[in-house]
């Protein structure tokens, strides 16, 4: 089976064998192409609204070219399917339909089934290869992943980075493989009931290795200001061609790599003021493209919580956004389990069993309210009215370990009986949970923010990523700031790498086991109950200091959820649910006390009735 993604713009092979190149270049007067190891260069035609285009037969799969502009600076194809020789080098011509997919079947997963691993290609093996990750996939599968999301891998500078500085957003990065070896990933995951979800960036370019303010300013505007500088201009004047280059890059993963869906980065960033909003344009064009009977799933990171995006329409099918990133549910375990204040944490301070039991029942613990961390300002839109399943849950990703100063893992920050409590709650409650690669063995490898600029722009980096924790009462002193690592040196980099070796000791094995077992609880008695119907009554109230119930009532006669928790540290006295069936408690919990209705310190019960 073939599949490609037709664009308006690029390297496009055609069936006569010749090549169509085409550039979007408004600021410039010509534009050649340049074969790599030639001597030839060739003008291509322009053409109205900005555009140059060119076909010919001098060029072939495998060709290697740049754009030359108004006759000096030799620029790599915007919309390149490969740059083998990275962001200076020359693009390289691919053709979509010498690879072979066999996985015509496949559909993908209802969205109700999704246990994601979110994992780095690079930082997950020693390899660090797309090849390398398909190696694993026996171990995810066995482990009860359902879902595994990349990092982003679109092509960044250098040799090593988190992937949040792509600039070529078409490229899978050289470091990694090929083209053929990711299309060879996602396939082999289809193979073994595995989905798999790249992570997108739409926000801004990366830094380093972006030509387009020189033939193409109309990228960026400086009416708004993002993090990274001017914003992408998505609502300005000539921003319907910038639109639909993210809009293609959507459809160009999901149909020519066959991913079943991608992960927005802090669309928070994406500033449009125009309607409709790019968000919701490019929702609308993946739901329309994509054929009847194939589960896609599109998944926001949205600091704004705008329960708007997740909305659900007739049968509950999604109508523009499947889920979201819930970092509110991260942020409350984690003062919960560590007592960390500082930050954002300090929103959390006060009520994090309140916001937690929220989470668990409506979604979003800020749903308008007073965000004392944002200056005072309102967060969040009601979101109670959603399904579970619009929301997905976590106790460790990349953000909440890499960014912190030394990238600790959570069990190195609390007590591995409250990490245990934590985890049984976020495996068995009914939203989506997501797990950080290694943490399902308890690696404690720290996952550390690493990057290899030009020499330039690695000093400000470096001095830019301390800065970040002066903020914080440990890092007052410069001197102490000095100790953070440094993103640009290797060795940063090469310690976030997993250790495999540990699966195979004593205590390691022991955290495999814990959350094998978990996931298969999940399975056998969570995922079908989702699978009847996304409407659930949730309700939660407080026990005592540190105790915790949450009800969920199911439809279709699916019965009710009921989870009680203990995340203090003494016993608590409570009501058990009558004519309910235990699924799960913690070890430490005796039949007896269970009997009694006593939790003891960091323990977890969940029944069904």
């Amino acid at each position: 089976m073939k599949r490609r993604c037709n664009m308006p713009f690029g390297a496009e092979c055609r069936e006569d064998g010749s090549v169509r190149f085409r550039l979007w270049a408004p600021a410039a007067r010509q534009v050649e192409l340049c074969l790599a190891g030639t001597f030839a260069q060739i003008p291509l035609e322009r053409r109205d609204e900005g555009w140059f285009e060119l076909i010919t037969d001098v060029a072939r799969p495998g060709t290697q070219y740049h754009f030359r502009i108004n006759g000096e600076q030799k620029v790599p194809d915007p919309a390149s399917r490969f740059q083998p020789r990275d962001v200076y080098g020359p693009s390289e011509v691919v053709q979509p339909d010498a690879f072979d997919w066999r996985d015509h079947a496949w559909r993908g997963r209802r969205w109700e089934e999704a246990v994601i691993y979110e994992l780095h290609v690079g930082a997950f093996s020693s390899a660090g290869t797309f090849f390398a990750v398909r190696e694993r996939l026996d171990y995810l599968a066995d482990l009860g992943i359902t879902a595994v999301e990349l990092m982003p891998v679109a092509d960044f500078p250098g040799q090593r980075n988190w992937g949040y500085d792509g600039v070529f957003l078409f490229a899978p990065d050289s470091v990694y493989g090929r083209p053929e070896h990711l299309k060879e990933l996602v396939q082999s995951a289809h193979e073994r009931g595995i989905m798999v979800l790249l992570d997108v960036v739409y926000n801004h370019f990366g830094p380093e290795g972006n030509y387009l303010r020189s033939y193409a300013p109309q990228f960026f505007t400086d009416r708004h200001c993002t993090p990274w500088g001017d914003g992408i201009n998505f609502d300005g004047p000539e921003s319907r061609v910038v639109r639909d280059f993210f809009i293609h890059n959507a459809l160009y993963w999901l149909t020519e790599y066959h991913f079943d869906g991608l992960r927005l980065d802090a669309v928070h960033a994406i500033i449009d003021d125009s309607m409709p909003h790019i968000l919701t344009e490019l929702a609308d064009a993946v739901r329309t493209a994509i054929k009847p009977g194939r589960h896609v799933h599109l998944i926001l990171e949205n600091d704004r919580n705008q329960a708007r995006y997740l909305q659900r329409g007739e049968h509950c099918r999604t109508k523009w956004y499947t889920a979201q990133w819930n970092d509110d549910i991260h942020h409350a375990l984690q003062v919960l389990i560590t007592g960390e204040q500082d930050g954002y944490y300090v929103d959390y301070s006060k009520h994090p069993l309140e916001q937690l039991g929220r989470c668990l029942s409506e979604g979003f613990a800020y749903q308008g309210e007073v965000s004392l961390h944002r200056n005072g300002q309102r967060r969040g839109e009601p979101s109670a009215s959603l399904p579970p399943a619009a929301f997905v849950s976590f106790l460790q990703n990349h953000d909440q370990i890499g960014n912190r100063a030394f990238g600790e893992r959570i069990i190195d920050l609390a007590d591995p009986r409250a990490v245990r409590a934590a985890m049984a709650i976020l495996l068995l409650a009914p939203s989506p949970p997501l797990l950080f690669m290694g943490e399902e063995f308890g690696a404690d490898s720290p996952f550390l923010f690493f990057c290899d600029f030009e020499a330039g722009l690695a000093k400000a980096v470096t001095e830019g990523r301390r800065n970040e924790f002066s903020r914080f009462a440990r890092f007052d002193d410069p001197a102490q700031r000095e100790h953070i690592p440094d993103p640009n040196v290797v060795t940063t980099f090469e310690a976030s790498r997993l250790n495999w070796a540990q699966i195979e000791q004593p205590g390691h094995r022991e955290w495999l086991r814990f959350y094998r077992g978990l996931l298969t609880l999940r399975c056998q008695h969570i995922v079908p109950r989702l699978l009847t119907g996304c409407v659930v009554d949730a309700n939660y109230e407080i026990q005592g200091y540190r105790g915790l119930t949450v009800r969920w009532k199911f439809h279709n006669r699916a019965g009710e959820l009921i989870l009680m928790a203990n995340l203090g540290a003494d016993s608590l006295p409570v009501p058990l649910p009558s004519a309910s069936n235990v699924i799960y408690a913690t070890d430490e919990m005796s039949a007896h006390g269970l009997a009694q209705g006593m939790l003891p310190p960091l323990s977890v019960v969940w029944f069904l009735r």
